[in-house]
C-alpha cells in the first residue's frame, strides 16, 4: 500500500468517525472509522521509515594484476 492509499484510509476513518451520525446494530461505525485512521497512521509511519532507509553503496575493488591486457 502506498502513500495515496494511507491518507486515503486515514480520511475515510476520519469521515465515518466525526462526519456522519449513522446508526447500525451490531457495527459500531465510530470504532470503525478510528481503526481505519491507526492502519492509515501506521501504513504512513512504515512507509516513511522505508523511504528514508539510506542504501549503502558498495565500489568493487580495484583490479589488480596483469589480466586487464589479456586478448583471446
Amino acid at each position: 500500500m502506498g502513500l495515496g492509499g494511507c491518507i486515503i484510509l486515514i480520511a475515510t476513518g476520519a469521515i465515518l468517525t466525526f462526519a456522519t451520525d449513522w446508526q447500525m446494530q451490531s457495527v459500531n461505525v465510530d470504532v470503525v472509522g478510528i481503526i481505519l485512521m491507526l492502519v492509515g497512521l501506521i501504513g504512513v509511519l512504515a512507509f516513511s521509515s522505508m523511504s528514508r532507509r539510506k542504501r549503502d553503496v558498495v565500489v568493487p575493488p580495484p583490479v589488480i594484476g596483469g589480466d586487464e591486457h589479456r586478448h583471446l
